[in-house]
């Protein structure tokens, strides 16, 4: 019996409004990243990623939901992250993320009821307004707190995605059986 538990309600939301949810759409800053950028003195930038949301979205790729990140910037550590992920569907320094998003749902055979979205700015509105599912980290903006379906207990770069990633994995009936898996040891003589 796994320990995390979502209201019954929030897990029927979290199941999108089409069959059920396909992709999860993620931002980056403020979201996978606490929103703060650090500048060194040649210009380079550093960013701090959570372990937790990594293996969140590793965990979403397992259950056949497609993780998709959607930034407004671009910079060598975001594609560092999202290539150690092995993450395939990556966008950056992308101005109108819906224009991204659209083309990329057809590709896929997606709608938008088969989307979750999580974002914590104006830009990243207009796929939250049409998400089956939306969810914010609490640092977020008042006007996409005011569109989520969720907001997550954890902070921005602090597991917030990974609560994301944990709530849809549940709702898609994904998540005890990842779970399980994990309690398995390498040789394969673990509890299950």
């Amino acid at each position: 019996m796994a320990a995390l538990s979502f209201p019954p309600e929030l897990l029927v939301r979290a199941q999108g409004t089409g069959l059920a949810i396909k992709l999860a759409l993620f931002d980056v800053d403020g979201v996978l990243t606490d929103g703060r950028i650090y500048i060194g003195e040649r210009g380079e930038e550093f960013k701090a990623f959570s372990t937790l949301d990594g293996h969140g979205l590793k965990s979403l790729q397992q259950a056949g939901i497609v993780p998709v990140i959607i930034t407004g910037r671009d910079s060598p550590a975001v594609r560092r992250r999202v290539a150690d992920l092995g993450l395939a569907q990556a966008f950056y320094g992308v101005k109108d993320k819906l224009a991204v998003a659209e083309p990329l749902l057809a590709q896929l055979g997606a709608n938008w009821g088969e989307v979750a979205a999580m974002g914590d700015d104006w830009p990243d509105l207009p796929l939250l307004l049409r998400a089956g599912f939306a969810c914010a980290p609490p640092g977020a903006h008042a006007e996409v707190l005011a569109v989520a379906h969720h907001v997550t207990r954890a902070a921005a770069g602090h597991g917030a995605a990974r609560e994301c990633c944990d709530l849809l994995l549940m709702a898609a009936g994904h998540y005890e059986r990842l779970l399980h898996a994990h309690h398995d040891t390498l040789d394969g003589s673990g509890s299950a």
